[in-house]
């Protein structure tokens, strides 16, 4: 007699094969095939570099990565957005920059996403060491139920003899000896030394005023990916230290470095958004500049603007509500997309908007305005009036002199200006490498050249670059509609051991709306159900619907008062084309579903 229990019983879906135009990095030269895994549990991760919540889901698999390495095996599936993400070297490049240590397979023409119908960034698929799939799961916080499967699906291949233990074929690439790697924003002190946030390195860098010959070396293991950099008005240097989701202070006078705000932890729905600063949460904190009378934060991890109050010693959120789009208007109204660069002036405060290719400001009355930019799928290298002009994910913003403001215009490798008194956008310099950040030094203006790892210097040119126009548009394929009512379905169903948390009213979230507005007749806005009814209008033919879902589960537990939470939060934009014929139902994935029993 057996009394084993029984294996639980799955969905049998063959993983479709991984392929991919680019090939596959950090596997010493080998191209790998699905075959290659067999026995192992096999995670794929799509991401795209640009994506603030896929740099978050690298950073929650290193643990399971690190806990499993003899049983799971982590591919990245590189599935790019903007036009510079699918070029070979740039995702090469970003491999090494965010320090990624597995396989990933270069996907430019997303061959291997529409394979396992994938629709957001991130995405993961569990395959099991049999080549199927067993779970599907959007967006971040999935670790925890991932975990728990891989140690379901160790168990029960362990016990058919389909388990497979040893290496996997992760293959380290050479290092390469820099001063600086993948330098990230730039300040330029007093002294009239530069100190670079060196961020692959996870230090500070002082340089001398030539900005190459290094003075000393900040950081053993107080950071992690430092980004960006502002004056205080004590002296110090605060540091965004944005995988750490938190703000320090570096004392260039006595070396001290301080923590100021975060707890380490970072911030999902329903924390606090406002407190002491060291007992509140913050999410990948990207620039930092001091205007009025207090340090504003470019919180890309949530969409939004917070401000550090060093005389009250608190933070909270100043401009932003974590939806992700371009809306003006009050800052409490108004939507941001991974706000990554500020520079501060007497009357504004500038930001690259960096996923909608945007150049922004908040003015006094703390009122929201777009420079430069239309949303999140247009972008190109484009002149002219600002309205009209394209920028491609930039990252830095520098005010000069004149009230105009120097764009570092990252997937364009270039450095643009934006003239508020012309309207006119033009074009400072090009053939850098992922510019990141500005910084004005006399005459000149020194450019953070992160891809070439150093700094450049340019004159600033009294006449601009004249370059070819180009403009860009998101290419992922659309889904057909039919005209008239479209049911939209959020599925989610908690993981295995969790349940929906309904103790303070309804767990769930659906907030909808669309590009051009005037796709949806009817349906858009925010409510607590995760299925709708959207009334589509055939008459303007095609446009993005953006969807963003939360939903909250709790362990179901009932013998433990405190049992452990988690919150299960994706944003999707879904090009979508009117049809006869076309669909009347979109199911989007919130989480992955369980494995049947």
């Amino acid at each position: 007699m057996n009394d084993a229990a029984p294996a639980p019983r799955r969905a049998r879906v063959r993983a479709p094969e991984l392929i991919g135009k680019g090939g596959w990095i950090n596997t010493g030269g080998k191209d790998l095939r699905l075959a290659d895994f067999r026995g192992r549990t096999l995670i794929l991760d799509f991401w795209t570099f640009c994506c603030i919540n896929c740099l978050h889901v690298l950073d929650e698999l290193r643990e399971l990565e690190e806990k499993h390495r003899d049983t799971v095996v982590i591919v990245g599936v590189h599935s790019p957005k903007f036009v510079h993400e699918a070029e070979h070297q740039a995702v090469v490049d970003a491999v090494e920059r965010y320090q990624v240590h597995h396989p990933v397979l270069d996907d430019p023409e997303l061959a291997t996403w529409k394979q396992y119908a994938v629709r957001a960034w991130p995405t993961l698929v569990v395959i099991d060491p049999e080549g199927y799939v067993v779970a599907q799961h959007a967006g971040e916080g999935h670790a925890h139920a991932i975990e728990k499967l891989v140690e379901e699906l160790e168990a029960e291949h362990a016990a058919k003899g389909t388990l497979r233990r040893g290496d996997g074929p992760y293959v380290a690439p050479e290092p390469v000896a820099t001063d600086l790697r993948f330098p990230g924003k730039a300040l330029r002190l007093p002294s009239g030394n530069f100190l670079v946030s060196d961020s692959t390195r996870h230090q500070l860098v002082e340089l001398e005023a030539d900005g190459e010959s290094v003075v000393r070396r900040i950081g053993d293991g107080e950071f992690n990916e430092p980004q960006g950099l502002a004056l205080l008005p004590d002296g110090r240097v605060a540091v965004a230290d944005t995988v750490n989701h938190a703000i320090r202070a570096y004392d260039p006078e006595t070396g001290a470095i301080e923590l100021l705000a975060g707890t380490g932890k970072q911030w999902w729905q329903g924390s606090p958004t406002s407190g002491p600063a060291l007992e509140v949460a913050l999410s990948s904190p990207w620039d930092v500049a001091w205007w009025g009378d207090r340090l504003w934060i470019a919180m890309a991890g949530v969409h939004q603007l917070w401000t550090y109050d060093p005389r009250a010693g608190t933070v909270r959120v100043a401009a932003g509500t974590t939806n992700e789009g371009l809306v003006d208007g009050p800052a409490t109204e108004a939507w941001f997309a991974q706000p990554s660069g500020l520079a501060a002036t007497e009357d504004r405060l500038w930001i690259a908007d960096s996923e909608t290719s945007a150049v922004r400001w908040i003015d006094r009355d703390l009122v929201v305005h777009t420079a430069v930019g239309t949303g999140l799928f247009d972008f190109g290298h484009r002149d002219g009036e600002a309205r009209q002009a394209l920028l491609q994910h930039p990252l830095g913003v520098t005010a000069l002199p004149d009230g105009s403001v120097a764009v570092s215009d990252t997937y364009n490798h270039a450095l643009r200006r934006f003239d508020p008194a012309s309207g006119e956008v033009t074009t400072l310099a090009t053939d850098l490498r992922e510019p990141s950040d500005a910084v004005l030094d006399g005459e000149d203006i020194v450019v953070v050249e992160s891809a070439r790892h150093r700094l450049t210097r340019l004159r600033l040119p009294e006449e601009a670059v004249r370059v070819e126009a180009v403009a860009h548009r998101t290419q992922r394929a659309a889904t057909d509609v039919a005209p008239g009512t479209l049911r939209l379905d959020v599925v989610f169903e908690a993981p295995t051991g969790q349940k929906l948390d309904t103790r303070y009213g309804p767990s769930t979230r659906l907030l909808v709306s669309s590009t051009p507005s005037e796709l949806l007749r009817s349906g858009d806005g925010a409510g607590t159900d995760l299925s709708r009814e959207l009334e589509i209008d055939a008459a303007v033919g095609e446009g993005v619907l953006h969807v963003s879902a939360m939903a909250a589960s709790c362990d179901d537990d009932p013998d433990n008062q405190y049992p452990a939470c988690h919150v299960h939060q994706q944003d999707w934009g879904v090009p979508v084309r009117v049809t006869d014929g076309g669909a009347s139902r979109l199911p989007l994935v919130l989480a992955g579903m369980d494995r049947e029993r």
